[in-house]
């Protein structure tokens, strides 16, 4: 699997995701520049990583989804490549309109840093296919501006659509449906405001984590 991170000024979780990529793929993953115009060749998947880009002003993930790299991206998943945007990288997703809905400040107005447990809404995509519905994992968060938010009726078009990858089993935010991850409408786009890459060594504490990026390996190798 050939994956690539992007990195923007304030990126703060860029090498941990590098990390969880090459530990599930055992390739390094390349670290691509938010200027940069184009991706390199022959890449499985792009990721985007949590902190603060462009320092959260305007709107959370606003800047960094209007960066020359991003036009890259969008044109990559639309072709059907993978992406998995972690934090504000889910925020950029969002901006860039590769995912629906809108994440707003914290329904308790503070941030919160801490493990939570999820539970896994399907297995039905690259991102949970080593998974079971209903299996649960414990990966940290660490948001100011991780509240979900979609209308009733995109709220049921990604029921409907079995397109929740994960949901909160304590809601630490106040996001609609317990939301703690949803997929794009061709399943390879997925974004989560948990950090899996905060969580994928023994030696933080846990490895809940490493299923992400171990299905996305398991997923790609299938496909191949």
């Amino acid at each position: 699997m050939k994956s690539a991170v992007i990195v923007f000024p304030g990126s703060n979780c860029d090498r941990d995701l590098a990390v969880g990529l090459e530990r599930a793929s055992g390739k390094a993953a390349q670290m691509v520049w938010h200027k940069e115009a184009s991706l390199p060749e022959g890449l499985d998947v792009v990721a985007l990583p949590g902190g603060f880009s462009f320092g959260d002003y305007l709107r959370c993930g606003a800047i960094a989804a209007r960066m020359p790299i991003m036009k890259a991206v969008v044109d990559f998943a639309n072709k059907g490549g993978h992406v998995i945007g972690v934090c504000n990288g889910f925020q950029v997703l969002i901006e860039s309109g590769l995912l629906p809905g809108a994440l707003m400040r914290n329904s308790g107005i503070k941030f919160v840093c801490k493990d939570v447990e999820l539970v896994t809404a399907t297995a039905n995509s690259a991102f949970t296919n080593t998974l079971q519905k209903g299996q649960r994992l414990t990966v940290p968060v660490a948001h100011h501006d991780g509240n979900y938010i979609a209308d009733s009726e995109l709220l049921f078009k990604l029921q409907s659509e079995d397109r929740i990858a994960f949901r909160y089993a304590d809601n630490p935010n106040g996001s609609v449906d317990n939301i703690a991850g949803i997929l794009s409408d061709n399943r390879r786009v997925l974004g989560m405001m948990p950090h899996p890459e905060r969580l994928n060594d023994p030696a933080l504490g846990g490895n809940d984590g490493s299923a992400v990026f171990e299905s996305l390996v398991s997923s790609l190798t299938v496909s191949a």
